[in-house]
């Protein structure tokens, strides 16, 4: 008999209200918590989803044709307000339909990310990896079979929804260079990181075009902290502006900034990625590229609904991969170089 909501809540000891929040909004439950009612509901096999398989090992499930009622969403880090605005855009298609988000960090660890995926690809009907540290060959091994898509990622054989960095780059480029910034400097993302690669590859084509040769800062960890070392190496490096690979570590380099008294944008200017909602609270108002989180999720989720629909005429028509559009927001962290 299936397990009930009500039977996941009386073993994990909480409410039932809690086990919809740490299957949904995990983000709203403590760790420790969400852990237990997570083991609690995969061992109990909540919500009854797919049949045993003749053929299938020992605690493997074959796909119900159509089903995606349990999705496992692996991201590298939850704490990036980047990916919750993502995950909002799958719960936003997915709970109506009666299916059930579980969402995992692996703390930018490709090991942790491939242990995750194995621990619930046996569990769980679908996959949806977002930004994905790990190689074309691992990912293509690792996931579920015609049931998983990829965000921020471009694998072949994987359909996936990607945002259109390479022109991101380009208007943040294009914006700089028009304010008069001829040396400019990039501090990139992780080295694993397709994101980090589209930019770069971005600012060599828009440096190209400009006549101007990008300062390459070098890769940090994706965090605030990482800030304050992007910060000095700038001074030193003498650039007047600074992209950084996301928000937090542009706001981290504003910081720092601030605590050595350099004005900014008066000094120097500093642009940022993602659009996340901490770039237009603080002083200066962070210039960044801002892509549709939101509707990034809906769009894996909706190339699930695809991948998983069996009927040839769906399957002939099911796009592989999208690209979705970015648009920049200036704010009052970029200006023209000091003497212009």
């Amino acid at each position: 008999m299936a397990s009930t909501i009500r039977e996941v809540a009386r073993q994990a000891e909480v409410s039932i209200a809690t086990v919809s929040r740490a299957l949904n909004s995990p983000h709203l439950v403590a760790e420790h918590t969400r852990n237990r009612v997570v083991d609690t509901a995969l061992r109990l096999g909540y919500p009854s989803r797919r049949p045993r398989s003749a053929g299938a090992g020992a605690g493997v499930r074959a796909p119900a044709a159509g089903r995606i009622g349990f999705v496992g969403a692996v991201l590298p880090d939850l704490a990036n307000p980047f990916y919750p605005a993502v995950l909002y855009g799958i719960r936003s298609e997915s709970v109506p339909a009666g299916q059930h988000v579980l969402s995992l960090d692996a703390a930018e660890d490709p090991a942790a990310e491939a242990d995750l995926i194995r621990m619930i690809a046996g569990q769980v009907d679908s996959l949806v990896l977002l930004s994905s540290r790990l190689s074309d060959d691992r990912l293509r091994a690792l996931s579920i079979p015609g049931r998983t898509v990829l965000f921020n990622r471009l694998t072949p054989g994987l359909p996936g929804v990607v945002v259109d960095y390479l022109d991101g780059m380009r208007r943040v480029m294009a914006h700089l260079v028009s304010l008069g910034h001829r040396r400019i400097g990039y501090a990139g993302g992780p080295r694993a990181s397709f994101a980090d690669a589209e930019r770069r590859r971005g600012l060599a084509v828009s440096g190209h075009a400009a006549g101007l040769r990008v300062v390459d800062l070098g890769p940090y960890p994706p965090y605030f902290s990482s800030g304050a070392r992007i910060a000095d190496r700038a001074l030193r490096e003498g650039v007047t502006a600074v992209i950084a690979f996301n928000d937090l570590m542009a706001l981290g380099t504003l910081v720092r900034l601030r605590e050595l008294r350099i004005d900014v944008p008066g000094r120097i200017s500093v642009a940022g990625f993602d659009g996340i909602p901490l770039a237009a609270a603080g002083t200066p108002r962070l210039t960044t590229v801002v892509p549709p989180l939101g509707r990034a999720g809906r769009t894996a989720m909706a190339l699930l609904r695809a991948a998983t629909d069996t009927s040839a005429s769906a399957a002939k028509a099911a796009p592989r991969w999208c690209v979705l559009p970015v648009r920049l927001m200036v704010g009052t962290s970029t200006a023209p170089p000091p003497g212009l």
